[in-house]
């Protein structure tokens, strides 16, 4: 199921994008990747907290 939208981005956006991008890789590809590795980044970071927390914070697993 294609939509096609128009994303308005400034020129200087358009141009960082552009040098992103492979050869044959379209811009939606391109943009599916970069959500992808932010969504990791943000699972990674959430982990990293986390880790840090005192273990009298967190629930037990058979607790659950």
């Amino acid at each position: 199921m294609s939509a096609d939208k128009r994303i308005p981005v400034t020129e200087e956006t358009r141009k960082e994008l552009h040098e992103l991008k492979e050869p044959g890789q379209t811009y939606d590809d391109l943009l599916q990747e970069l959500a992808q590795a932010r969504r990791r980044e943000d699972l990674e970071r959430r982990f990293r907290e986390l880790e840090g927390q005192d273990g009298d914070e967190l629930t037990a697993l058979e607790d659950v």
